[in-house]
């Protein structure tokens, strides 16, 4: 690790564009040519970055090759590694949300729970300890064969089980299969490496970054709503309004109208925009955040 920077291995492959996209919005852009494992960010806390495959992020994290991570928390698990969860981005390879590491069967199995499974079934997966230990606290022997992609293209004809991470569980049914149990929920989070986390000031430059990606992600769901609004309007416009803490108001020069500024929920605007005119707001912008920092 570099003294007084803070080393960072981002993933490669299907959360390398959310989290590529996620650092640029941030205003900590990743400058790489599309073979460039030795990316840069201009930022002064931040030493060296590498991007990595997710499945070997923990285990460098953990042992001290890079101060912080992103990677998926089924691959913490999975590993074992022994590092600090600093954040839940809550992001995938699609967008939003969480994941699934879920059980799946083909869908003519007369088997619609996990006790179900036939001792020695053979089981498919690309989480083998994960797979063990769970098969393992409910006293059902299996057969596990590592997979290392497509698992579920491999039941029933080499296959019993799957076990496979999904959002939505449209890629197994559209292969014939259906889910009968979960092992656990996933989603992306920041790591960090104990000693670094320990230390006063890497620990506040992490903290920093942290405050940057959550400003971007907080922001992604608000707009900023300024309007114009007749005095006599003002009381029910602003009581129509929803806001982080209330609206600013403040009276416009020499005319009997007020400007008021709020944050909304970019899900409600489409709605609110025509009550605020309906109340008698003008002159209505809808601006986009790019941060929002608590």
């Amino acid at each position: 690790m570099i003294n007084g920077m803070i080393t960072i291995a981002l993933p490669k492959g299907s959360l390398e564009a959310q989290t590529l996209q996620l650092f640029r919005e941030a205003d900590l852009e990743i400058r790489r040519t599309d073979r460039d494992y030795n990316p840069r960010i201009d930022d002064p806390r931040i030493g060296k970055v590498k991007i990595l495959r997710p499945q070997e992020i923990p285990t460098y994290v953990e042992k001290g090759y890079f101060d912080i991570g992103i990677s998926g928390l089924d691959w913490v698990r999975e590993t074992g590694s022994d590092v600090v969860e600093v954040a839940n981005l809550s992001y995938s390879k699609t967008g939003e949300g969480n994941v699934r590491i879920v059980i799946a069967v083909h869908r003519d199995e007369p088997i619609d729970d996990v006790q179900n499974i036939r001792p020695g079934s053979r089981v498919t997966t690309e989480y083998p300890e994960l797979t063990k230990q769970f098969f393992a606290d409910r006293g059902i022997e299996i057969q596990l064969f590592h997979s290392f992609g497509a698992s579920e293209a491999k039941v029933p004809d080499l296959m019993d089980v799957v076990v496979d991470l999904t959002e939505t569980g449209t890629t197994l049914r559209k292969n014939g299969l259906k889910i009968i149990g979960q092992i656990m929920e996933s989603y992306t989070v920041i790591i960090a490496n104990k000693e670094s986390w320990a230390d006063a000031g890497k620990r506040r430059e992490i903290e920093e970054l942290k405050t940057l990606l959550f400003g971007v992600i907080e922001a992604r769901h608000k707009v900023l709503l300024t309007m114009n609004v007749p005095a006599a309007s003002m009381q029910k416009i602003v009581s129509e309004l929803p806001a982080m803490k209330k609206p600013t108001v403040s009276r416009l020069h020499d005319i009997d109208y007020y400007s008021i500024q709020t944050v909304v929920p970019k899900s409600a605007v489409n709605r609110l925009i025509p009550k605020l005119k309906s109340c008698g707001a003008e002159d209505i912008l809808e601006i986009p955040i790019t941060k929002i920092v608590p």
